[in-house]
């Protein structure tokens, strides 16, 4: 704050004072405060003597507003004149060396947006957090510097200019005291950990100091112990030596084990009972006479808690409680239950759906107005919205009203469900390509499905048409029907096809569902060349597909487009020969199991498997068409599609063996799937595929891939760039190191 010279009013007091009251006040430069608010920090009054102690508090309040680089003020003849000097506003800030691209980050490390005032002192709060940023990623000596520039319109311009410090190795970490563990195992619970050989790559410890998990360590640490049954357990604060010349730790931890307690009780108290004690008993899984394990002990809290919950108790209490008999080494597990009033749904209230229908989202809830709240149902509501796949996320508010009643305060995100896509392109196969491609998984938010693809190339051609309503006038049954009209010409032949498909579903719970569909198809061959091509003619009748549908599906994951938790099941029959020339049977089995690492890794990874069985019987005739192939998204990576399968040993024009599809083949992959940039949407995975093909046995073809995909939500709907390599591939092979889909589940 700039001093403010009185010395001419105090002048001017002491010869007019007796004489000279103050006639008028003005107000000189001011912007940021009106009129009105300045006569209320204003001590000065009109009419009565200048009084010098009044105009310093008055310039003291202008100035504690924060606005003024500078406030004083005049007297002449008794009119008193305060001038203002105003902050200049901020019209660019950018942050260099540190955090450049992450909009989020920046707003929270600096705080300061474009318009507001220059203010030192906020410069100085914001280099601070920087600072506090950089010290918490384990970087010390860090140095921020703040330049800031004024332009010509008067406005400023900041520049946060960061130098990133060094990162400290811990290049040694001992534990003392430890008898009965393996201090290896700490490393699954612990974030510092010791460097290891090679540490840079993928599972293995690099060592860097994590400043601000250190005051954690210990207590993950303990909670080692405690699942071990070691109650007794001490782990002191970790002692840690730096050496500063070359940013080298050293760390150690002090350890008393104590014994291990076995459980020797388990007790439920309930202050009004509400459900059998046995019942809250049977959920428990931690077993009298077995070590006690803390992290059992919680889940068993959190199971009798969603117990009484679920019969609508939704304000219960369970407060776990243990008593320790240190001779026995023994412990009674209480647990205290509290279950409060019942209370029941008043509203659902929806926000954040702009475009999907509001009937859209009640439909995928299992609570509404008037019902018994439900703990289960809750959270099998949110999964549901997010298994429909057009909320990016969404969360069910639960608003107390009062003891008995309570609002639910559903609010979604809406996730982009439809794309135009216009392309071309030119590939070595079908030459120049056209394709114009409309789809929306949720058209004008009605939950409806619809798709239209137009493709043509000099080889190609590809017209097909979808839509399906998963829930038919808001019920349980769901209806689809598709069109399609598409050929291709080979090298000794040309393939074309048209048909259709109608079919309908049952939802039969919240996870299991079924469908019945019927297909109808035309195929026939023509340009054929049996001179240059295959000795069996038969590869190339003419034939019409009539066949019906079954399948059954289970569903309990809680994203569509990217699952942290569940598993997908899914079974289908198709049998030919309802009519047409074709007359097979083929059985189709997926399965897909998805867990979220997060509580395990402190970030947002997540573990994927899945599997996917075929098989085909021929009752009369199973065409080339109707097997099965094996290669790119979808089966094994690193290939491409649908080029891997059995042959027959002939060779076409080009000199390729001709492949005639397998009766039976089984694939599966493991993926492990990372956030890579998260403001974008955008995620990393690396996965390993594994695959089998056969006419008669799986064991005729074996393949495998291994790579990385890139998965973002983009404008124009989910993409998955796909980058392989393949495993044990032959001579022959026709192997692809790059794949995208779009619209399709990670």
């Amino acid at each position: 704050m700039k001093t403010i010279p009185l010395s001419l009013i105090v002048a001017s007091v002491l010869v007019h004072a007796s004489t000279q009251n103050v006639q008028s006040i003005q107000y000189e430069g001011m912007v940021h405060i009106s009129e009105t608010v300045a006569k209320r920090l204003n001590e000065v009054k009109i009419g009565e003597p200048l009084d010098p102690v009044a105009v310093d508090k008055t310039v003291k309040n202008f100035f504690d507003q924060g606005y003024f680089q500078d406030v004083w003020a005049d007297e002449n003849e008794g009119k008193v004149t305060f001038h203002f000097k105003e902050k200049p506003v901020i019209s660019k800030i950018e942050l260099k060396g540190y955090k450049e691209n992450d909009e989020e980050a920046k707003k929270t490390l600096l705080q300061i947006e474009k318009g507001s005032l220059f203010d030192e002192k906020r410069l100085e709060n914001a280099k601070k957090r920087i600072v506090d940023a950089l010290s918490q990623d384990g970087k010390i000596d860090s140095v921020v510097e703040v330049n800031s520039e004024k332009l010509d319109n008067g406005s400023m311009q900041v520049t946060f200019v960061v130098n990133e410090g060094e990162e400290i190795i811990i290049k040694k970490l001992t534990y003392a005291g430890v008898l009965t563990q393996d201090p290896d195992d700490f490393d699954s619970m612990i974030a510092n950990k010791e460097h290891q050989f090679m540490g840079w790559m993928w599972g293995r410890n690099d060592g860097k100091m994590k400043v601000a998990e250190l005051q954690y360590d210990p207590l993950r640490i303990r909670d080692f112990y405690m699942q071990r049954g070691f109650l007794d357990a001490k782990i002191d604060e970790p002692f840690v030596r730096v050496d500063f010349d070359h940013y080298e730790a050293q760390m150690s931890y002090n350890i008393f084990e104590g014994d291990v307690y076995r459980v020797s009780d388990i007790l439920v108290f309930q202050d009004t009972k509400v459900i059998e004690d046995q019942a809250l008993l049977d959920v428990i899984a931690l077993e009298k006479n077995k070590p006690f394990n803390i992290k059992t002990f919680r889940e068993d809290a959190d199971r009798i808690k969603t117990k009484i919950a679920d019969l609508g108790y939704a304000y219960v209490q369970v407060q776990p409680d243990l008593k320790k008999d240190k001779d026995g080494k023994s412990v009674d597990v209480v647990y205290r239950i509290n279950p409060g009033k019942k209370v029941h749904i008043r509203n659902v209230i929806v926000s954040g759906n702009s475009r999907t229908l509001d009937r859209v989202v009640r439909r995928e809830l299992f609570l509404a107005p008037g019902d018994l709240y439900s703990l289960s149902n809750l959270k099998d509501s949110r999964n549901a919205l997010g298994r429909t796949g057009y909320f990016e996320s969404n969360t069910i508010e639960e608003k107390r009203i009062d003891d008995e009643t309570m609002d639910l305060i559903v609010q979604a995100k809406e996730a982009p469900t439809g794309n135009i896509q216009l392309g071309g392109g030119y590939g070595s196969f079908g030459g120049i390509l056209l394709s114009v491609a409309i789809s929306d998984r949720n058209i004008f938010g009605s939950g409806i499905n619809v798709g239209l693809q137009l493709e043509k190339s000099q080889r190609t051609r590809n017209y097909s048409f979808n839509i399906s309503n998963p829930r038919l006038n808001d019920s349980d049954f769901s209806g689809n029907f598709s069109a399609f009209n598409s050929s291709t010409k080979y090298t000794s032949y040309t393939t074309s096809s048209k048909g259709l498909s109608v079919g309908t579903g049952h939802r039969f719970n919240r996870y299991v569902s079924g469908y019945v569909g019927y297909n109808y198809s035309q195929n026939t061959y023509t340009d054929i060349d049996l001179n240059t091509t295959v000795r069996d003619p038969r590869y190339f009748e003419s034939y019409a597909k009539s066949s019906v549908v079954v399948s059954a599906t289970y569903d309990n994951t809680d994203d569509y487009y990217v699952p942290r938790e569940g598993i997908t099941a899914s079974q289908s029959i198709e049998m030919a020969g309802v009519g047409g020339d074709a007359d097979f049977w083929k059985s189709r089995t997926t399965f897909g199991a998805y867990q979220g690492l997060q509580k395990w890794t402190d970030f947002d990874l997540i573990l994927r498997y899945k599997a996917r069985f075929n098989y085909a019987h021929e009752s009369g005739l199973l065409p080339l068409g109707e097997k099965f192939y094996m290669g790119g998204i979808g089966s094994v990576r690193g290939y491409q599609s649908y080029s891997l399968s059995p042959t027959d040993g002939t060779f076409d024009t080009s000199g390729k063996p001709f492949k005639t599809g397998g009766t039976e083949t089984f694939s599966n992959s493991i993926e492990f799937s990372a956030p890579l940039v998260p403001e974008a949407k955008m995620r990393a995975t690396m996965f390993v595929d594994y695959g089998m093909i056969g006419e008669s046995s799986l064991n005729e073809i074996k393949r495998g891939g291994y790579g990385v995909a890139l998965e973002w939500f983009s404008p124009v709907g989910p993409l998955q760039l796909v980058f392989a390599n393949p495993i044990g591939s032959k001579p022959g092979d026709d192997v692809a190191h790059f794949e995208f889909t779009i619209g399709q589940r990670f």
